[in-house]
């Protein structure tokens, strides 16, 4: 399974719990430069793109917004703890493909 993840300067713990999940592929953009959104691709066979919101510009997260609404896949917004990911991520019917 894939997942995009925008923003933050490096995933830490997050990213070995997102692979306890299930996830075999974390695509991870920082969101920090605005020439970051020209980068910005969601592959066909993402699960989700996860957005930390306190570590993107609004110009990403409407970009990241507008491809994930056109490619149906579903996009979620936390804040970069795991706690609040997990929060999130509770509502989304994770499936192995």
């Amino acid at each position: 399974m894939t997942v995009v993840v925008i923003g933050a300067d490096y995933l830490g713990a997050i990213e070995k719990k997102l692979r306890e999940l299930g996830i075999t592929e974390i695509a991870h953009i920082t969101g920090r430069c605005p020439g970051e959104i020209k980068k910005i691709s969601i592959p066909k066979t993402a699960a989700f793109v996860l957005v930390f919101t306190d570590y993107v510009n609004h110009n990403i997260a409407k970009v990241v917004k507008n491809q994930a609404k056109a490619q149906d896949v579903p996009l979620v917004y936390a804040k970069r703890s795991w706690c609040a990911v997990e929060q999130k991520l509770a509502g989304l019917s994770l499936r192995a493909s």
